[in-house]
């Protein structure tokens, strides 16, 4: 097993967890919970999705049934031709039906429960510190909350309504930081002032934590095969993986999947108004959930094959031709049918801002209607509600003239404008980029940046995965919780 950073710390973490009846979920398990012991998913049935209860950890996987709430296919979402304007077929995976209404959680989960089963984190005297810029740090309350620790999250001011108030309920302290999705360094800057000032907390930083990249490697990355063995036909391939950049985690995934389809390829979306992978570029922008003006350490760029940047405006548009009225309505009368229609509620900002990142892929390299290209869907219109209110405040009611605009410039109309197909030098010129964050600002050093150039570096990370999953299993085992589970059981 994983090596224990301190025994001590460990025997408070098993003893938490017995005493709230915490088994822990393996990587396998949340890749495929066929693996799940039949009493835990019997008594799944009994727990809302979303509820507060230790037992939802199982549900951090891609294969909740939202309808029966245990498991089964893989959630995803085909869209049509008549919406995407090209033929190859472009597949999201749902995060919607995830705690929290976002895939984030299972990122959390990546970079916690390693620390926890290890002695690395102390539930009972730390606090866990989530940095981000929205989902990954209410993935991080929430498993936090589940395992009963307490937790600080981090994210900018400007943010969604939705997050600040859902991290309120759950009694999360909150914090936040000047600016919008792309001020992380702000976001950084609270992490130093908290390690000078808080000794008892360990920041969590989705943008370096491998947890992160190995959580998507080995459940996101599976999922994605998963659907398309499912709805491949005869003679289609696997094309690309598509990912807003955010923190780099969902780009793991595309590193999976090369590895099965050595001629797909993986794109980098961001936001036109923060070029930064595609011309070194800054700035504000609203896909929220996108943190900008930095590479992550996590991002293995030397993998990457396209980055293409996506006008927010656009993002916004479509928001509303996805879920105002008279947008439904045009979207039928152009033909796309019903139960497209009905699936696009689905998607939140950064997901549109993905679509798009898909097409303009299909579009680049001629794709035709045997590639098949998938992205995720991190979140959902759920977490946007104000957004659209607050879009109707500015610029009026959406109608069908509106959305008959929109429909055609940013649907049919999207073009392979700001993008690059990437060439040797250019992957090390964005890799180059990660110096002046990591090593002038966090401390990392040259060596380190040196060692993430080289696959043999990713290769090996991706081999603590069983390594951890024997580490969870062993931590289970002290806990007994299972044990106690299946005795009860036994007595009802």
């Amino acid at each position: 097993m994983a090596m224990i950073v301190d025994q001590e710390a460990r025997n408070r973490a098993v003893e938490r967890c017995r005493e709230r009846g915490i088994l822990i979920p393996t990587f396998e398990q949340m890749r495929d919970p066929t693996g799940v012991d039949p009493i835990v998913r019997e008594r799944l049935s009994s727990v809302e999705m979303q509820e507060l209860d230790p037992l939802n950890l199982f549900r951090i996987t891609w294969r909740n049934d939202p309808e029966t709430g245990g498991f089964g296919e893989v959630n995803a979402v085909e869209f049509p031709p008549e919406l995407t304007g090209v033929e190859a077929r472009i597949v999201g995976l749902v995060g919607k039906h995830f705690p929290t209404g976002a895939h984030k959680v299972g990122a959390a989960f990546g970079c916690l429960v390693p620390r926890l089963v290890t002695g690395e984190f102390d539930p009972t005297a730390q606090k866990a510190v989530w940095p981000s810029t929205g989902n990954y740090c209410r993935g991080g309350a929430f498993d936090s909350a589940l395992l009963g620790c307490d937790a600080v999250a981090i994210l900018p001011e400007e943010m969604s309504r939705e997050r600040f108030e859902w991290l309120e309920e759950i009694g999360a302290e909150v914090i936040a930081t000047p600016g919008c999705e792309s001020n992380v360094k702000e976001i950084f800057d609270m992490c130093w002032e908290i390690r000078r000032d808080r000794p008892e907390a360990v920041i969590f930083n989705q943008f370096d934590e491998f947890g992160n990249y190995l959580w998507h490697y080995g459940v996101t990355g599976p999922a994605v095969e998963s659907v398309f063995r499912t709805l491949a036909g005869p003679g289609d391939r696997f094309a690309a993986w598509v990912g807003a950049t955010g923190s780099g985690g969902t780009l793991a995934a595309g590193d999976f999947l090369k590895t099965l389809f050595p001629g797909s390829r993986i794109t980098a979306a961001e936001a036109l108004q923060c070029p930064t992978l595609l011309m070194a570029g800054f700035g504000g922008h609203r896909i929220e959930g996108i943190g900008d003006k930095h590479i992550p350490w996590i991002h293995n760029v030397r993998n990457t094959d396209l980055v293409t940047a996506i006008d927010d405006e656009a993002t916004l548009r479509l928001l509303r031709l996805f879920n105002e009225p008279a947008g439904r309505q045009v979207l039928l009368e152009r033909g796309v049918r019903e139960e497209a229609v009905d699936s696009l509620p689905l998607l939140g900002i950064s997901c549109i801002c993905n679509l798009l990142a898909a097409i303009k892929t299909a579009r680049y390299f001629e794709m035709d209607g045997q590639d098949m290209l998938f992205t995720s869907l991190t979140d959902s219109v759920e977490l946007y509600r104000t957004r659209l209110v607050e879009l109707t405040e500015e610029f009026g009611g959406y109608t069908s003239r509106h959305a008959d605009m929109d429909f055609e410039r940013f649907l049919m109309g999207a073009a392979t404008d700001h993008l690059k197909e990437l060439r040797f030098t250019d992957r090390k010129a964005i890799h180059n980029l990660k110096y002046f964050t990591w090593v002038e600002q966090q401390g990392r050093t040259v060596e380190d940046l040196d060692a993430l150039w080289d696959p043999g570096f990713w290769e090996n990370l991706v081999s603590l995965l069983p390594e951890w999953d024997e580490a969870i299993r062993e931590f289970n085992a002290e806990t007994g919780v299972l044990e106690a589970m299946l005795s009860e059981g036994g007595r009802a």
